[in-house]
C-alpha cells in the first residue's frame, strides 16, 4: 500500500490522525495533515483505509499494492 496526502484539502479534522497514529500526524501550526509513512507496514493497512474513508475533505489516498 502506498499513502499519498493532499494538504491543500485538509481541513484538519484529525480523523486520520485518531485512526492511523503510526502513519499521520498534524503541523502543530494548522493542524494540516502530514505523512509519517507513505508505505506503511501491512499490520496497519486496515486503520489507514479507515482514515481514508473517514476523511471529511478527502484529502487522503490509498494505493493498494506495490
Amino acid at each position: 500500500m502506498r499513502v499519498i496526502t493532499d494538504q491543500d484539502r485538509c481541513v484538519a479534522a484529525g480523523q486520520c490522525v485518531l485512526s492511523a497514529p503510526d502513519v499521520f500526524d498534524q503541523r502543530e501550526e494548522d493542524g494540516v495533515v502530514m505523512l509519517r509513512d507513505p508505505t506503511p507496514h501491512p499490520d496497519l493497512h486496515d486503520a489507514v483505509r479507515d482514515a481514508v474513508a473517514l476523511c471529511p475533505a478527502a484529502a487522503i489516498r490509498a494505493q493498494e499494492g506495490r
